[in-house]
């Protein structure tokens, strides 16, 4: 109980600081998807995408030091170069993440890292829009033959119970709909822990962009071997 409720405070700060962080990075969006190498398509086992917002995109990293960009070194020190696009994009929401899906599948994606509804939350999106919006980016990986791997949102205790138990609600829902592995929290071991973080307090440092990476590998790594 006392660790549940010690990530929940964790998740609780993190969030309720985030949204303010985002709309002051609005400056940084890139306009277009950079991966960390570029490699002729025929050389590498596929294309993994991260569709998210500012942790995603590394915000105050360079782009070698975001977690995708990690995720990348580790493939390629594997022998396994897949070619990974960082496709975060700081302040976006889910909406944001279905008006950039034809720019996301402009390529073939063989794997999506679907990190999307902080913002949502933090701006009192109806519950309802955001598993909706989530079910379009799902739907439309799913018609392009794409496997996803989804990370999980928790909000800030003053949201209301009702309104934080429904928003919860939707990422485990929708992971045993589609079938897809669920990472529950993708700073778990990270958040709020101010050597692991930038002088903000919200935004991985590079050693904490290295944890988050070791986080996300075991969820991923199945998917890219074609286990899961």
């Amino acid at each position: 109980m006392r660790r549940a409720r010690c990530s929940a405070i964790l998740c609780s700060v993190l969030l309720a600081l985030s949204g303010a962080c985002d709309r002051q990075a609005q400056g940084l969006r890139s306009p277009s998807i950079a991966s960390a190498r570029t490699e002729p398509a025929s050389s590498t086992q596929g294309t993994l995408v991260f569709l998210g917002d500012s942790l995603t995109a590394g915000l105050g990293l360079s782009k070698e030091q975001a977690f995708p960009a990690l995720i990348e070194a580790r493939l390629a020190a594997e022998g396994r170069p897949w070619k990974v696009v960082n496709a975060g994009i700081s302040g976006d929401t889910t909406a944001g993440g279905v008006a950039r899906l034809d720019w996301v599948f402009r390529q073939k994606v063989d794997v999506l890292f679907l990190c999307l509804g902080a913002n949502d939350g933090l701006r009192g999106v109806p519950v309802a829009e955001t598993e909706r919006n989530l079910r379009l980016i799902l739907d439309r990986a799913r018609k392009e033959g794409t496997r996803v791997v989804l990370a999980g949102i928790q909000l800030p205790e003053n949201y209301g119970t009702d309104y934080r138990r429904d928003f919860a609600g939707i990422f485990p829902r929708l992971a045993k709909e589609y079938r897809i592995p669920l990472l529950p929290f993708l700073l778990e071991g990270v958040a709020m822990d101010p050597k692991l973080n930038q002088p903000d307090g919200i935004h991985p440092n590079a050693e904490g962009a290295r944890v988050v990476a070791d986080h996300v590998w075991p969820f991923l790594d199945p998917v890219l071997r074609g286990r899961s």
